[in-house]
């Protein structure tokens, strides 16, 4: 474990995330709706892919995007763009999840990426009895955890910081550590893999790692804007 090989040219995200044909849920903190898009990059050569939310998303400007939609009107469009967002309009600029199940959802695309969270923006998240809004059939979930929030506080940098203090068994000011984030992921054990976003540097690589140390599933690191990641 103490090498980390630097994955670009030879395998993509998707693979390294063991992306499959079906549906799969992607929660936790800041990068979701980054890392959606960019699976459904690389997916869609493989095949049909959809996104969508069962919580809320901003509406996609470069995806085609069908409101109130049928399953022959989504067939229908999957003729014209490999990827297609479903969903049903929130005003604002705004989706909620679409008014057909979205565990249906696979019928008409080979890959279907929900966003089944919402973080307010924030790297760091823990999770209300109500969340998250994972759908059945989901064949794996992600956790998304936002490398920005190592070295701050837990008031500062995760949507509902009481909760995840107390989950952390820690107070609302204390530091996040790789041990913090640990506690909080191992005991909400809502994942199937992690996914550490916002790894742009050595040292957030470094945190990565002692991070895996502590967790008990695959995970791998790295940076979404610069399409440069880790298997770790």
């Amino acid at each position: 474990m103490e090498d980390c090989e630097v994955r670009t040219a030879d395998l993509e995200l998707s693979t390294l995330l063991a992306i499959e044909p079906g549906l799969t849920a992607i929660i936790g903190g800041g990068g979701k709706t980054t890392l959606m898009y960019t699976l459904a990059e690389e997916l869609k050569s493989s095949g049909t892919v959809l996104i969508c939310t069962t919580t809320g998303i901003l509406r996609p400007l470069f995806i085609p995007v069908l409101t109130g939609a049928h399953m022959a009107e989504l067939s229908d469009e999957f003729n014209r763009s490999p990827v297609v967002c479903a969903g049903t309009d929130a005003g604002d600029g705004k989706l909620k999840a679409p008014s057909l199940p979205v565990e249906s959802l696979s019928q008409v695309a080979r890959f279907v990426l929900v966003e089944a969270d919402g973080s307010r923006g924030l790297p760091m998240k823990a999770h209300s009895a109500c969340e998250p809004v994972i759908p059945a059939g989901a064949s794996q979930t992600i956790l998304v955890i936002g490398a920005s929030g190592f070295g701050r506080t837990i008031r500062e940098t995760a949507h509902r910081p009481e909760l995840y203090a107390r989950l952390a068994y820690a107070e609302e000011d204390a530091i996040i550590t790789p041990e913090l984030v640990a506690r909080v992921a191992l005991g909400e054990n809502l994942h199937h893999r992690v996914f550490i976003s916002q790894v742009d540097s050595a040292h957030s690589l470094a945190v990565a790692k002692e991070l895996m140390q502590l967790l008990r599933c695959p995970v791998c690191a790295g940076s979404l804007h610069k399409k440069q990641y880790f298997q770790l």
